[in-house]
C-alpha cells in the first residue's frame, strides 16, 4: 500500500467520503461520525436498519475519552485489551450524534496501525463491517467489493484479515455482559 493511498482515504473521510479499511479482525466501513450525510451513506450502503446503532472507531484512550464515560470497571478492560479485537459498549457523551446511537455507543480500538492512523488522523470514525448488513464477514476487500461496490468509495487493501469478529462487551459494575463472543474468548475475559 502505497503512503499515497493512506492520504486519499484522510482527505476522503474529510470530503465526506466513505473509506473500507483494514482492522485486527475484518474489513471495516468508515465515515466521520460527525458528518450526518456520510454516515446516512453507511446506513444505505449496508443497507442497515436505521435504528441499529453504529460502532464507532477511535484511535487512542484520549479518543475514547471524548465520545464516552469510562467507568472504572470499564477502564480495567481497556487497559488489558485496547488496542485488540474487543468492543466495548459505554455511555455515549451528548457530542456524538443520535444517528450514530441515542444513549449507549459500542467502541473499537483495533490493534491494526493504519486503522489506528486513520482515526488518529481523521477523528471517531464508524467501525462496522464493510459488507450488506447480515452479510458475508469481509475478511478480504474482494469480498467487501462484491457486497457493496465502489461507488464513492476508497479502498484499503490490506490483503486477507483474520476474519473473526471483534467481541462485544458491556463491563458493568460487578461483571461483563457479553454480546457477541468473537476473537476475544470469554474465558480470556474473567482470566
Amino acid at each position: 500500500m502505497k503512503p499515497t493511498s493512506l492520504k486519499n482515504a484522510i482527505s476522503g473521510i474529510r470530503d465526506g467520503k466513505i473509506v473500507v479499511y483494514p482492522t485486527d479482525t475484518l474489513y471495516g466501513l468508515g465515515a466521520d461520525i460527525f458528518n450526518v450525510s456520510a454516515v446516512q451513506k453507511i446506513y444505505r450502503i449496508k443497507q442497515r436498519p436505521s435504528d441499529l446503532p453504529l460502532p464507532v472507531m477511535v484511535s487512542d484512550r484520549e479518543m475514547m475519552k471524548q465520545i464516552a464515560y469510562i467507568t472504572p470497571s470499564a477502564k480495567k478492560i481497556i487497559t488489558r485489551f485496547l488496542p485488540g479485537p474487543l468492543t466495548v459498549i459505554l455511555k455515549k457523551k451528548q457530542i456524538v450524534p443520535d444517528i450514530i446511537t441515542k444513549e449507549k455507543i459500542a467502541v473499537r480500538m483495533p490493534k491494526n496501525k493504519i486503522a489506528l492512523h486513520l482515526a488518529s488522523c481523521s477523528g471517531p470514525l464508524t467501525a462496522t463491517s464493510a459488507n450488506i448488513h447480515g452479510g458475508q464477514e469481509p475478511c478480504t476487500i474482494d469480498i467487501a467489493r462484491e457486497q457493496i461496490g465502489t461507488r464513492d468509495i476508497v479502498y484499503l487493501d490490506y490483503g486477507t484479515l483474520p476474519g473473526t469478529p471483534s467481541t462485544i462487551i458491556e463491563p458493568t459494575k460487578d461483571d461483563i455482559l457479553i454480546y457477541r463472543e468473537g476473537a476475544i474468548r470469554k474465558e480470556e475475559l474473567y482470566g
